[in-house]
């Protein structure tokens, strides 16, 4: 490779970084408006204060944090060249993004039971937020899924390796705003009711 090559890689490189934080920092916008909406909306006079968020909401949290330490770990393995400890994180970070979106349908299903729909008759403003805040958020995790099958599947091709990182850095990078975007999500609904 020559040097204009490599200049020339590394400018690509680095554009590639820079929209993937605009996506980001648009991403935060989006659901720094709903929170905000949320926070205003409290003062509403048929705001359900008692509503109580189901356990597998903490469950949920627990395995998408495990699958950004899974995720890491299969970084920090590709960059020291160990195969089968990247595939074992990547394959491992799948797995638990799986059971996330599990027992987020699995805590659906919990507001279902108790009374709490997203619209009709038998909604409520609070839980139209709660159920919009968090299917946006789902959303999210499924194109950071989409990344993850295609990281997976040039980790298979042998595409990355110790010094052609690029690709999986922008997936890392990614799928850890989603996590974060969770965790953050999760306490602003667990301690602002």
């Amino acid at each position: 490779m020559d040097l204009t090559q490599g200049t020339s890689q590394h400018k690509q490189g680095r554009a590639k970084k820079m929209m993937l934080w605009f996506g980001i920092i648009s991403m935060a916008m989006m659901f720094a408006g709903l929170t905000s909406a949320y926070v205003v909306s409290k003062n509403r006079p048929d705001w359900l204060a008692d509503l109580q968020l189901p356990a597998t909401f903490i469950w949920s949290t627990l395995v998408i944090f495990l699958s950004s330490v899974t995720f890491h770990i299969a970084e920090k393995a590709v960059k020291q060249n160990k195969h089968g400890l990247a595939t074992m994180g990547l394959v491992g970070t799948l797995v638990l993004s799986l059971i996330f979106i599990g027992l987020q349908f699995q805590s659906f299903n919990e507001l279902l039971e108790t009374g709490y729909f997203f619209t009709g008759s038998a909604s409520s403003v609070t839980t139209s937020f709660l159920y919009l805040i968090v299917g946006s958020h789902l959303v999210h995790l499924l194109g950071g899924i989409i990344v993850l099958l295609v990281i997976i599947y040039n980790h298979f091709k042998q595409k990355y390796y110790a010094g052609q990182t690029l690709g999986l850095e922008l997936g890392a990078t990614f799928w850890h705003f989603v996590d974060a975007l969770w965790i953050y999500l999760f306490l602003f609904l667990y301690f602002f009711r």
